[in-house]
Parts: structure tokens; sequence; C-alpha cells
């Protein structure tokens, strides 16, 4: 293989929704014949098939594998599998005009589905005696059904292109039916050996079967890592993820589209605060990989094709010190433990962490004084309930309260800004808005504010106005510049 001429790509679930688009935008474009290729795409699943076969991302309604895991009736996963089968010939249908193609993409989901069921079923005899326990095996579960949404997008998006003169790869990392299971450096460098990117495309499930198991880090982050680990180990001179929407200086759905502008340029700590609040650029494990390899990662609106999107590089600093994006997340919980016992005695917070941990609950910001410890965290209600429980065991003295909030950022590489938290908590305070808390590190790249849930959307809008829209001329430039 040509080592530092080709890019690797990753299209998002909603971009992938559209092939046309995804066609027309990303992988054709205005190339010619010989230009599109020296390229490797990873693919997401379609929209929405990941939340059917797992459970919904943000509802958290229970897919295949959650009714699979809880099984109050022992069939309702069996039932939700069959209607997943529907689901997914129905997209077929749309995409393939030709019934020859349609039935070649219905009888590929099919098998891999059946065969699913088939496994499940045993499974679940198995765990019927007492020597074997379910709970064991579900992480298995969790990647197998994940495995099919990339495996169904990646098939139907070679055999696509191929009926279309182009020549595409299908290659299929879900480990299905193999026979040994490799670390994952190694399985995408079999993968990949004997591949030409001079005259192949190749389509690649975002989902790779590995022994390190990605869903254990990443869950359903996992594609983001299999895309980092490809450019990594095919040595691509830049990465690619494609997205719905640009990167930048706050939602437009919220700010206007008139008032926010794409980044152009950011580094890799940018990105990073930014997957702490859930609106992730790159996984911060799977940017870590193309920072210490300095490849580059470019973030593009796949609906833009002309625009040049965001450019990420480790060393990027911004020449002027500024905000250069505002964003945050509603539906935060804020877990409270006041205990006088706590002054003095050290060994309490790691009491905290492990509780977290044992409930796989993600912190994204903390605070601390001298008897009160708060973590603020992302997930469901449910959770919370249990951990409250482990947390009261904990410390049978504490007060253990919990309140739904939001947390609002400004986030730059270089915020070393004289006034700029006054600034800041004046926009919010103009608003008749309340600052629950505050927290700036030392490092000077983000200034987050815990608020009322209610006040997300008038907060945004505030530190948007105040910090980045008397600057907006100069984004511009930047862009200007990178085109």
């Amino acid at each position: 293989m040509t080592t530092a001429q080709h890019t690797v790509e990753k299209i998002g679930g909603t971009s992938m929704s559209n092939y046309e688009a995804v066609r027309d935008n990303i992988i054709v474009g205005q190339r010619t014949k010989d230009d599109l290729y020296q390229r490797i795409f990873v693919v997401s699943a379609y929209g929405g098939v990941t939340d059917e076969l797992l459970e919904h991302k943000k509802t958290g309604e229970p897919g295949v594998y959650a009714l699979f895991a809880d099984a109050e009736s022992d069939w309702a996963w069996g039932d939700d599998l069959t209607k997943l089968i529907q689901f997914l010939t129905d997209f077929n249908g749309e995409l393939f005009e030709d019934p020859m193609l349609k039935q070649q993409a219905d009888q590929f989901i099919t098998d891999r589905i059946e065969g699913v069921r088939g496994c499940l079923i045993d499974l679940q005899r198995l765990c019927s005696y007492g020597q074997f326990q379910l709970e064991e095996h579900l992480l298995t579960v969790r990647e197998m059904l994940a495995g099919i949404g990339e495996a169904h997008s990646a098939f139907n998006t070679a055999l696509k292109l191929q009926q279309e003169g182009i020549n595409a790869r299908f290659v299929d990392l879900t480990g299905w039916r193999d026979s040994e299971l490799l670390p994952l450096d190694e399985k995408l460098k079999q993968a990949f050996d004997n591949v030409d990117l001079t005259r192949e495309l190749p389509i690649v499930t975002g989902y790779a079967q590995c022994k390190e198991g990605l869903m254990r880090t990443f869950d359903r982050g996992y594609s983001e890592m299999t895309f980092s680990r490809v450019a990594v180990i095919t040595h691509a001179r830049e990465a690619i993820i494609h997205k719905e929407y640009h990167l930048s200086s706050a939602d437009p759905k919220i700010v206007g589209e008139d008032k926010v502008v794409p980044l152009g340029r950011t580094n890799y700590d940018v990105a990073d605060q930014l997957a702490n609040l859930g609106m992730e650029a790159i996984h911060p494990r799977a940017g870590k990989g193309l920072r210490q390899n300095e490849i580059p990662l470019r973030v593009m609106n796949t609906f833009e094709p002309e625009h040049t999107g965001t450019l990420i590089t480790g060393d990027y600093i911004s020449e002027t010190a500024q905000v250069e994006i505002v964003a945050g997340a509603k539906g935060v919980f804020a877990i409270e433990v006041f205990d006088q016992d706590m002054q003095g005695e050290p060994g309490s917070d790691r009491k905290i962490l492990d509780v977290l941990s044992r409930f796989k609950v993600r912190f994204m910001s903390k605070d601390t004084n001298a008897n009160t410890i708060t973590h603020y965290v992302d997930t469901t209600l449910k959770h919370i309930k249990r951990v409250v429980k482990a947390l009261e065991q904990e410390f049978p003295n504490a007060e253990i309260s919990t309140r739904k909030v939001a947390l609002v950022s400004a986030i730059g590489s270089d915020m070393k800004v004289p006034g700029i938290l006054a600034r800041s908590v004046k926009s919010l305070a103009d608003r008749e808005i309340s600052v629950l808390a505050v927290h700036q590190c030392m490092r000077q790249v983000d200034i987050q504010f815990v608020i009322d849930e209610d006040h997300y959307e008038q907060a945004i809008v505030a530190l948007h106005g105040a910090l980045i829209e008397p600057h907006n001329h100069e984004y511009a430039i930047v862009a200007a510049s990178i085109e």
C-alpha cells in the first residue's frame, strides 16, 4: 500500500441515510475516475438503526439488546428482531431499484440477523443452567448486535457503488464467523494488507470485533476508534469526519445561522473539551492516536462539500486569545454529597468515584469544598437512583441530594484574556440567569457554568453574543486563509 497519499474518512449515520448526498458530495463529487481512489471510508450504521439494535441513545427506549438483557418477556427481543428485519429490508427497497440487487442486500442482512437470533436462543438456553450466567455474556451480545448496523450500511454502499461503476470493496471488520480474535491493530493490518488503494475504494464497517472489545471502553463511540486506528495503521496523510453540520462557534439552531461561523482551525485540546460535553468532534482516546502520529483531523459538512471544514491539529493555538466555541449539555444530573465528617478525611472522593464507576456513570465535571463534593453526571434517572442508594450506604451520615441542571462552556485553544470571566458572568446576569456553579482551570481552555436547565438556550445565546460575535470577522479571515 502507498503511504502518506491517502485519506481515511468517516461518514456519520445521519449522512449515511442519504445515499445520494454521500455519493455526490463525498465519494464522487467533481472527481474524475482516477481521483476516486486513495481513500478509505469507515461508515456508521444508518441513522436510527443502532438505536433499534441496542437502545435509544437519548430516551433509553429499549432495542433488541436491552430487551434481551432485561428479558421480562423471554421473547420480546425476538419479536423486535423480526421487526428489525422488516425495517432494514424496507430501507433496502428505497435504496435499490434493481430487484436483483435488493434481493442480494436483503439476503445479506437477513442471514446476519437470523444468525444472531439462533445464537441468542442458544445462549438463553445455555444460561437456563445455573453454571452459566447471562451477565457474563452481555457485553459480547452487545458487540455482536452493534456490528449488524455497520455491516448493513457498508455492504449496501459497496454494492450500490459497484453497480455505478466504482471499484468499491466491502471490508467487514465485524468478525462474523471469524475463527480467531485478534488485537485491533493486527486485525486492521490483515484487513488492509491486500488492498490496492490506487484502484480500490474500501468501504469499512465502523464496528471492529477485536480482543480489546471496543464497546467496553467506547460503547457507541466505537466507530471513531476504528476510524482513528485505520488512519494510524495505514499511515494516512489526513483523517476526515463527515457530519451533517459544521463544527461551528455554537449550535445554529439556538443562536441563529446568521450569527455562528465554522471554526476553521482548532486543536485536539478543544476537541477533548467538546467530547466531555457529549458534542464529539472525536472521542478523546481516538483523537490521541491521530495526535501522537501527527495526522491532522478535518471535520466537514456532508451537505457543503465545497467548504474546507474545520482542521484540527495538535499544535494549533489561535493568534488572538479568544473564545472559539460556546457549547453545552442539558439533562445533566448534579449529585451532591454533604458530610461534615469529610473535612480532613482523605478518600471520600475516591469512594464516590468507585460508586460511579460501578454503575458505569460518566462524570463531566465536579466541585468540592470542605464538606461537600458534587459530581455532574451524564446518565439516566434510573442510574441516578441506583447511584444515590449506593452512596447512602457508603456515607450513612451524609445528606445526598440530586438536581437536574445544564452545563454551558466557553471553549478556546487560548483563552488567557483578562476579564473574560467577568464578561461571561455579566452576560448571564444581564439575562437574569443565575449561575449555580462555575469552573475555570489554570490551563485556560474552557470556562464552565452550571445553570438551571430552563435557562440553557438563553445562556448559549448570551455567551455567544458577548464572547464570540464581536470577533466573527476574525473567524471569517481564518476560514478564508485555510481555503
